[in-house]
């Protein structure tokens, strides 16, 4: 009986997190659903980029190129770049989840940061692992792209987007994904770094190019220290090999 109890206190713990991350995200993507529409998109359009990309930060990405008049194959490539960490994930999560057939095409899907953050917060007892998994992916998936509609439908009627200055709101929304990832030295150095190429990049390059030639950046600086032991950023001190 004890265990009972104990395994319902943990499952109704992680249905809460799972749902409340989905009620969360799907507020969140209103504003992608209006950001979309004043990029330029159908409301149709912008609704098949949240089922079939499914991942905020490259469907940011998107239409951040697209509404700054980039070619939409260069703000496909900007969203395949950020959304490549999602295989990452899949490769940690594959011993936790152990699906096969039908079922592993619909995890690949719902396989997102949220999912993957609160299924592993919960590995050490598999079943609230997998529950966390596919409560937290289903109920973002559900509603953000409920949200999405409901943003686009509500940003086509808003008329001309420049009138509001929503154009530039595309770029300003990714940079706020952004910011919560500058948390240390190196993050900051790669990131001034790949805006100055981008800056660079802008009058020699097609609209659109110059954030995937910054993208060079932080890969190089990747393999130019991946022997190097990673130093958290709240271990940084300036001091000694991970300081520099």
């Amino acid at each position: 009986m004890s265990g009972d109890h104990a395994w319902g206190t943990v499952r109704a713990a992680v249905l809460r997190t799972g749902i409340g991350v989905g009620v969360a995200s799907g507020a969140y993507a209103v504003s992608f659903g209006a950001l979309g529409v004043a990029a330029g998109l159908s409301i149709v359009q912008t609704c098949a980029l949240s089922v079939l990309v499914f991942t905020g930060g490259s469907q940011f990405a998107f239409v951040g190129v697209v509404a700054g008049g980039g070619n939409p194959l260069s703000g496909a490539a900007s969203a395949i770049l950020l959304g490549a960490r999602n295989g990452l994930y899949g490769v940690r999560l594959v011993p936790l989840l152990d699906v096969r057939g039908g079922r592993r095409l619909v995890a690949a899907q719902l396989t997102i940061d949220e999912s993957t953050a609160v299924a592993l917060a919960n590995e050490d007892r598999r079943p609230a692992g997998q529950l966390g998994f596919w409560v937290t992916g289903l109920a973002i998936f559900v509603l953000w792209n409920l949200g999405t509609l409901v943003g686009a439908v509500a940003g086509s009627a808003v008329g001309d987007p420049r009138d509001l200055g929503l154009d530039a709101a595309a770029p300003a929304a990714f940079l706020a994904l952004l910011a919560p990832r500058m948390r240390g030295r190196t993050e900051w150095t790669a990131a001034l770094l790949a805006a100055a190429v981008a800056v660079v990049a802008v009058p020699l390059v097609p609209a659109g190019l110059p954030v995937l030639v910054a993208a060079v950046v932080p890969v190089v600086m990747v393999l130019q220290h991946r022997e190097r032991p990673y130093v958290a950023p709240s271990d940084e001190s300036g001091h000694g090999e991970g300081g520099r």
